[in-house]
């Protein structure tokens, strides 16, 4: 499968440069960490809200739109109505895979995460990947994060298989996100595009990625589950 509104950052990842299907990323040097840092340390001082961060592909980057039509930025446009302390920063990548995810997590994590929603495996799913490792992948994101972050919460933003890979497939798949919700005490979404896959008026000429009225519909999706997280993070 294969930025933003002034409240939904977009940091760019360490290889903004790879491939967008690339696994693989390259170290960021110390000067651009020190950068980050300096960055992130100067907007703490001007912005002490919560941080909610999307780690996620293409439909989180909102491909073929824009980042200030994808749902994360409507999300925060929710956060701003409710007059609630947060601050989302969109980390979607075109082509990004549960590999790629993993192997920019601490690179993501050189910010201060309050919540992380996970929004991946649809192009592992696309690529035939091992679910297993898909497994392995999401829940490393999840124990490095809550080893740098004990107090964040997660969101994982669960996706369906191609029925074409078959049923065996398809089960772990799903499985997959429902099992480390329960394991970790996670918000679980189960299907990101519920309500949106294969209707073609809410998605592109691509049939993969929504359009902007798509994205209005996963926003809501998302809201559902990720509203009660921040209710009870911003009551602490």
């Amino acid at each position: 499968m294969l930025a933003t509104m002034a409240a939904c950052d977009t940091p760019a990842p360490p290889d903004a440069n790879a491939s967008a299907g690339s696994a693989d990323s390259t170290t960021p040097g110390a000067a651009a960490v020190q950068a980050q840092r300096q960055a992130d340390s100067s907007d703490r001082a001007r912005d002490d809200r919560q941080t909610i961060v999307f780690v996620g592909t293409s439909l989180t980057a909102g491909y073929g739109l824009g980042a200030e039509y994808a749902y994360p930025a409507l999300i925060q446009a929710k956060i701003d109505s409710a007059g609630m302390p947060f601050r989302v920063v969109n980390a979607g990548l075109s082509g990004e895979t549960s590999a790629g995810g993993l192997a920019r997590i601490d690179w993501t994590l050189q910010r201060k995460v309050d919540v992380l929603a996970i929004e991946l495996g649809a192009n592992d799913m696309l690529r035939g990947l091992s679910v297993a490792q898909l497994e392995q992948n999401l829940r490393t994101i999840i124990e490095r994060t809550r080893a740098k972050y004990p107090s964040a919460d997660i969101v994982i933003l669960g996706m369906e298989a191609a029925p074409n890979l078959g049923r065996a497939y398809t089960t772990a798949f799903r499985n997959v996100y429902r099992e480390l919700a329960d394991e970790y005490d996670a918000a679980y979404v189960p299907f990101l595009l519920e309500g949106v896959a294969t209707v073609p008026e809410l998605n592109q000429s691509d049939g993969i990625h929504p359009t902007a009225a798509g994205q209005r519909m996963i926003s809501e999706t998302v809201w559902k589950e990720l509203q009660p997280v921040l209710v009870r993070r911003a009551a602490r």
